[in-house]
């Protein structure tokens, strides 16, 4: 099996096993487990309080001690055994800390699927600005894929379209929990994918820890000094800001869309009815926007792909503040999920190749776990406590209603301040060679 297509399977399950459960947990705990807000609602922010930390703490592992395809292997299992956990947790104080722990072994393979994607594809001789993006493309067909089958595989309903016998084997092996189908499912996948990485080519730690090295060096902190410099400083403060635009979009997307239901007009139209497939054509913009990375690095440089992608993202939020479901507004709907492929891919794919091409190869590891931390943790983080102080306090009617107008054209407006911002603070030359040296 050719490197390309090793690296092809990887970033398919990589996104696999986290899409076949994460758009379906609120369903699975408010609807399934009939948990209420107040004792799920802490379980969102798992992944945040996980990405804070671990991420960092697991580059530096895998840029000081340890393989890290065998780091990654291992994580990728221990990170399954806990979705099997999760499948069977019925208290919704047990099921947070059980996911909490999942997460702290998931989101740093984020960061070192790409440390090992570059690391391989260099070492190969690849020019990863063009091989890189098509690979990077599966990781989003692996989550659709996951999401279509979490909806497939959730019920015994679902189940009976194969056979009586063939869903009564699957009720008898789960326990009759046909809807924790989806940590089943990711969890054996995770498992697999966790072996399959133990028979990628060796991505060995850049150097042993030498004699003389400092306390710093020796705990593997020298990435955190990135912070001293200008340029990185701020790179890393701006992948907060974007961050917390993320979690804007994931956390009220669907929700939004749902609330159009409350019009008596609109109550019935395909925007309601099928709102989480219209938020999916988020999902499959990602992986046409992907593609067309190679082009636009080549072509702007780093700086203005991400500064693309800071406005992509003015636009994702003042579409939506314009959007209705029908007319003139369902088309801004429409064009608001599909610009999110830009605003997502052109930040999070260049920004990593960022981290690539301007870090020492000793500290890289680490480094795209401090991108990570910023992005998926603080970011997270941000977004998610503001907006719903913001909401809560601000843009909420007397009768509960969200005023979803006025949220998009807020959120709207600082992603514009954002942009301007970067635009004027953040000084990066475009310089061909350097990302031409991405394929050395």
């Amino acid at each position: 099996m050719n490197l390309k297509l090793r690296l092809t399977i990887l970033s398919f399950l990589q996104f696999f096993v986290w899409g076949a459960w994460l758009t379906t947990l609120g369903t699975y705990g408010f609807a399934y487990k009939q948990w209420s807000g107040a004792e799920f609602g802490a379980v969102f922010s798992t992944l945040g309080i996980a990405s804070v930390f671990m991420p960092a703490l697991m580059g530096i592992i895998a840029d000081k001690w340890i393989n890290a395809e065998k780091l990654y292997g291992t994580l990728h299992i221990l990170y399954g055994t806990t979705l099997f956990l999760l499948a069977k947790t019925n208290d919704p104080t047990t099921f947070f800390w059980i996911l909490l722990v999942g997460m702290c072994f998931y989101m740093p393979t984020l960061a070192l699927s790409n440390s090992i994607s570059y690391k391989l594809l260099k070492d190969s001789d690849y020019d990863v600005v063009k091989v890189f993006p098509p690979i990077r493309v599966w990781g989003t067909i692996g989550f659709i894929v996951a999401m279509w089958c979490t909806n497939i595989f959730s019920d015994e309903q679902s189940f009976s379209q194969f056979g009586i016998s063939f869903g009564q084997s699957v009720a008898d092996l789960f326990g009759n929990s046909l809807n924790a189908n989806q940590f089943y499912f990711a969890g054996m996948f995770a498992i697999g994918l966790g072996i399959f990485s133990f028979f990628l080519p060796k991505c060995p730690p850049p150097k042993l820890i030498s004699k003389d090295a400092t306390l710093s060096q020796k705990l593997g902190l020298d990435a955190f000094k990135l912070f001293k410099q200008k340029k990185m400083a701020l790179f890393f403060i701006f992948s907060m800001l974007l961050g917390a635009a993320l979690q804007l979009t994931n956390m009220y997307g669907d929700t939004f869309l749902k609330d159009f239901g409350t019009i008596e007009a609109f109550k019935d139209s395909a925007v309601v009815q099928y709102s989480t497939m219209i938020i999916s054509i988020s999902q499959i913009s990602e992986t046409l926007f992907i593609l067309a990375i190679p082009f636009f690095l080549y072509k702007f440089g780093i700086k203005k792909v991400m500064l693309i992608s800071m406005f992509a993202w003015v636009l994702r939020f003042g579409f939506f503040s314009l959007g209705a479901p029908e007319g003139f507004g369902l088309l801004l709907i429409l064009l608001s999920n599909i610009i999110y492929g830009m605003a997502f891919d052109f930040f999070n794919i260049s920004g990593s190749l960022f981290v690539e091409s301007t870090t020492d190869s000793k500290i890289r590891s680490s480094a795209q776990g401090l991108f990570m931390m910023m992005v998926n943790g603080f970011g997270a983080i941000l977004g998610s406590s503001v907006s719903g102080w913001l909401i809560s306090g601000y843009f909420t009617d007397s009768t509960g209603l969200k005023m979803w107008d006025e949220i998009w054209f807020v959120f709207a407006i600082y992603a514009l301040v954002v942009a301007i911002a970067f635009a004027i603070l953040f000084k990066h030359k475009h310089d061909p060679k350097v990302v031409a040296e991405l394929k050395h």
